[in-house]
């Protein structure tokens, strides 16, 4: 796969067979297992790297279009595809990702994060051992881990110089006292296998650390990771949405002799107008990874994520309105699609920390429209 459009004649052609994605508690292991027979999970990688050289936006559209068919499937998809696309832009800019890069397009490795739930603070406990750590934690929101080939986490470790840090690394899932608890049991997103991984004194050398970072301060590092992530994610909502409006107009065409229904379809429009306007806005910003990072840049993508994902459910909320009574019943597939969409708003940040850090910044600077800085790539 090394041409974009290739990428999204397959999400037509594997897409109508995920429909059947969301069956109990179950992981879509199929569907992993045809996207890594059709080299997805590369996709992005560059191709000078052994990777299909898809672009970021390209990615985008096929996260959102696999989403109107199986949203789990798709959502632990840009769990992984976001490490990737992060790897991507440290490498372009001379930092470490190439590694990574590699492993993932050699063995189609599937990727998985803890990053958003540790966030700056982290968890677990971190001991010297020798050539390194052993670290032991319990790591929530694992996105795909039943098919995970690496985990890409962090851990405090209390420096006897410098304090207290946050250590970032990646283990491989097939290490010594790596372990799932299954207890992926929830509300949304059901099938995405976001299981708890369970660390019980694995083995870190000192060579795998790739960040050091002080314990609970922001660094810049996730200014990367959001502005790059976000988009991806969010895509995967729009695809939601997307699928629930169309549910909801069809359904609505059988009541043409309600008054209401004009206006209900009217405000659906609406909503969804403002979650397609908030995620194109942020793979633009990305502009394929040809962007100058910074906090500005992060602090509006976080805005449109808030904008997005409040929209996104209020988009999904208003098919089931507009649908009436027949939208109730799950065979129409709104009912799975509202309990997805419910998800988007745990993604980081939430609404009230995304006000807080917005209004921060905003105070110190006055605002300004954020335009996507070309930068040159560095090979």
């Amino acid at each position: 796969m090394s041409r974009d459009r290739d990428l999204q004649k397959l999400a037509q052609i594997i897409g109508p067979g995920f429909a059947d994605g969301d069956v109990g508690d179950v992981f879509v292991e199929r569907h992993y297992n045809i996207l890594k027979e059709y080299q997805v999970f590369s996709a992005l990688v560059p191709a000078d790297l052994g990777g299909g050289g898809a672009s970021h936006s390209a990615m985008c559209a096929f996260l959102r279009q696999l989403a109107h068919y199986c949203p789990s499937t798709a959502l632990a998809l840009a769990m992984h595809q976001h490490l990737v696309a992060a790897a991507v832009y440290n490498h372009s800019y001379g930092r470490p990702g190439r590694k990574l890069l590699e492993q993932v397009a050699v063995d189609q490795v599937v990727l998985v994060s803890t990053g958003a739930n540790d966030w700056m603070e982290s968890n677990g406990a971190m001991a010297r051992a020798g050539g390194g750590f052993r670290v032991s934690a319990r790591k929530p929101f694992g996105s795909g881990s039943p098919k995970g080939g690496m985990l890409v986490t962090s851990a405090p470790f209390e420096d006897p110089d410098e304090g207290w840090q946050v250590l970032h690394f990646a283990i491989p899932f097939a290490a010594s006292g790596v372990s799932l608890a299954d207890d992926w049991r929830v509300l949304g997103m059901r099938a995405t296998g976001s299981h708890t991984v369970v660390l019980d004194k694995v083995f870190v050398a000192d060579d795998a650390i790739v960040l050091r970072r002080p314990r609970g301060r922001f660094h810049p590092a996730w200014n990367v990771t959001l502005t790059v992530a976000i988009p991806l994610i969010m895509s995967v909502y729009t695809g939601v949405a997307e699928a629930a409006a169309a549910i909801g107009c069809e359904l609505a065409s059988n009541r043409r002799g309600d008054p209401a229904v004009p206006y209900l379809l009217g405000e659906l429009a609406n909503h969804l107008t403002m979650v397609q306007l908030a995620v194109d806005d942020m793979v633009r910003l990305v502009s394929d990874f040809d962007v100058a990072i910074s906090l500005d840049v992060t602090n509006a993508m976080l805005m449109r994520k808030t904008i997005a994902a409040e929209h996104v459910l209020a988009t999904v909320e208003k098919a089931l309105e507009a649908a009436g009574g027949a939208g109730f019943y799950r065979k129409t597939g709104l009912e799975r699609l509202l309990r997805d969409a419910h998800a988007a708003q745990f993604h980081p940040l939430s609404a009230k920390r995304q006000h807080r850090r917005g209004c921060l910044i905003t105070t110190v600077r006055p605002a300004t429209r954020v335009e996507a800085q070309p930068r040159l790539l560095v090979a």
